[in-house]
């Protein structure tokens, strides 16, 4: 259970889009359609997941003062190979994705992890690590993607959901529905999470009371 809060932790608690807010340039940029977030997420997760297992691998023969160009050639050398295959095998979303691929390199989601984990942990939970970060940030860039789409195109994955009628708030496909959508989302995350945190500080409360 232990090593599994590696890989949960990324998804829930620390979330990097909602909870640690970091990746924000592509999450605004990206998102105007579902499945363009699932490709950067992917992206992103399989970067995550490589460069934190090499960087644990050789964290003991990395010399501490030069780790960061030491993180930033390993990162780079993955991202290349997502940027390669995708060009190869996926033109269309590669075009849409455009300078976001390359810019993979210095997402600060990468860097924080392979800095604040992959550097101090061992090779299985650095993984774990990664894996979890990146299903997060998948998982939030979908969500996030999914309703600009929805709203302002009137589809989720490219397929029309809300009848010939639907007139699209196409606001919401732009520049301003990025920002409007992520606040939204996170507001209501947020939200959640003080309810949850009471609900449970109340229930421990009660059970303290019980045990008196």
């Amino acid at each position: 259970m232990g090593r599994f809060r590696h890989f949960t932790n990324g998804i829930f608690n620390e979330n990097p889009t909602f909870r640690l807010v970091l990746g924000c340039c592509p999450t605004l940029a990206i998102t105007t359609a579902a499945m363009n977030g699932i490709a950067m997420g992917l992206a992103t997760t399989f970067v995550l997941l490589g460069s934190n297992m090499v960087i644990s691998a050789l964290r003991k023969i990395i010399p501490d003062n030069v780790r960061i160009p030491a993180f930033v050639v390993i990162i780079a050398s993955f991202v290349t190979i997502v940027d390669m295959v995708m060009h190869a095998y996926m033109p269309a979303m590669y075009k849409t994705l455009g300078i976001y691929i390359p810019l993979i390199v210095v997402n600060c989601i990468i860097m924080g992890r392979a800095e604040g984990f992959a550097y101090t942990n061992n090779v299985l939970d650095s993984a774990l690590d990664g894996l979890g970060m990146g299903v997060g940030f998948t998982l939030a860039l979908t969500l996030i993607a999914g309703v600009r789409e929805l709203i302002g195109a009137g589809s989720i994955f490219g397929i029309a959901v809300m009848g010939a009628s639907y007139e699209p708030a196409l606001m919401f496909i732009l520049p301003p529905g990025a920002f409007l959508t992520f606040g939204s989302l996170m507001a209501v995350i947020n939200q959640v999470g003080i309810s949850r945190r009471r609900n449970k500080a109340a229930a421990q409360a009660v059970t303290a009371k019980e045990a008196e």
